[in-house]
């Protein structure tokens, strides 16, 4: 049985579902170009979705772009180049990136701004609700009316207001009844994209996006969603809060995050700068040994980039290249089913082809079941 860590429920539990898993990743804001980190991430769902197909599941995945959001309207107006231009060409390029990496194409990619009326929907069902308020020409989720507002996260009130404040939640926001409620819809700034609503001219949040997109492509119910481990909170955390108010029921059965890549020791990030970006080393690797030497790493452990990852991965795989095919190609398959279903233990399931390797056995498929080409 697979069995997967839970964020929410902090344990490695098994993974059940029916023929059709539903399962929905937090995509990229598209405004600058994929990283290490961005591989990373798409990696992990890509191998988690190919291990459920192979076991007999239909995967469903949904993977959203957030092309309205404030760092990407920043970027715009700094380069000078209309948002959704800007949008369209990181996306494209995003998309290239994956494909290179044979990353599953997915069910469907959709954008927050092609869902603008299910938002201002989703919006008014939380207000009719009674779990939110207006005020300053915004409108926000009222935190205090959720019993189960910390389920995901489990991080205290200080915690919470700290990542609040570094990631775009603005706990100092003077309109705010609990400096944790968060934006459902903001009025626009001068020059930002505006649409209509009964709460006056304005923009979504960036949580409400999410929750309308996941249950509008996948309904009430996901059975797995994700996103980096910076994403917990205070996204997936707002993400459930909106979202279980208007449903009344459970919005995800289980939470699976990404680790952090790391570059000197500090986390990659587009407001740092330290990035390195998918397309300047595919022009230097074949995409399979980058494939190689992200899987290398435990998706439950942040790891750091260095420059001979790529030297030992493509090393690693002229090995499984140059090996004998004498059999046991069922063996190894089942070696690596066994590494994916204990957690989906990537780094133990590359060492069984490296035990395949040596002893000339047939490694083609469980390679394949990795998303590796030979």
């Amino acid at each position: 049985m697979l069995r997967l860590y839970d964020t929410a429920r902090q344990d490695v539990i098994p993974f059940e579902a029916g023929p059709v898993v539903r399962m929905y990743t937090c995509g990229v804001t598209p405004y600058d170009a994929t990283h290490v980190g961005h591989a990373s991430t798409a990696l992990l769902y890509d191998v988690l979705s190919r291990r459920l197909i192979d076991l007999g599941h239909e995967v469903r995945c949904v993977r959203n772009i957030t092309d309205v959001d404030d760092p990407l309207l920043a970027k715009a107006k700094e380069l000078g180049v209309h948002y959704l231009d800007l949008a369209a060409a990181e996306t494209a390029r995003y998309q290239r990136d994956l494909a290179a990496l044979n990353v599953l194409p997915v069910a469907s990619e959709p954008r927050a701004t092609g869902a603008i009326p299910d938002i201002r929907g989703f919006i008014g069902s939380v207000l009719d609700g009674g779990n939110g308020y207006t005020a300053g020409g915004s409108v926000y989720f009222d935190v205090s009316t959720f019993e189960r507002w910390g389920q995901v996260s489990h991080y205290d009130e200080a915690t919470m207001l700290a990542l609040a404040a570094e990631r775009g939640g603005n706990p100092d926001d003077p309109n705010k009844r609990s400096p944790l409620d968060f934006v459902l819809w903001q009025p626009s700034a001068e020059g930002e994209p505006a649409w209509d609503s009964r709460w006056g001219p304005g923009r979504p949040g960036w949580h409400v996006e999410c929750s309308t997109l996941a249950m509008r492509d996948l309904g009430p119910t996901v059975d797995i969603h994700g996103g980096g481990t910076d994403l917990v909170f205070p996204h997936h955390e707002c993400e459930t809060a909106q979202s279980e108010s208007v449903t009344g029921k459970p919005f995800v059965r289980h939470w699976v995050h990404a680790p952090m890549v790391s570059l000197g020791g500090t986390k990659m990030s587009k407001s740092l700068g330290n990035l390195v970006f998918v397309s300047d080393l595919l022009e230097r690797v074949e995409p399979v040994v980058l494939r190689v030497a992200v899987l290398d790493h435990h998706y439950r452990g942040d790891w750091d980039w260095t420059e001979g990852l790529l030297e030992s991965a493509a090393a690693r795989l002229d090995r499984w290249r140059g090996a004998g095919r004498a059999g046991g190609g069922e063996a190894t398959l089942d070696g690596v089913r066994s590494c994916l279903d204990h957690d989906l233990d990537t780094p133990a399931a590359l060492a069984v082809l490296d035990e395949a390797a040596d002893g000339g056995h047939d490694l083609a498929a469980a390679a394949a079941l990795l998303g590796v080409a030979l």
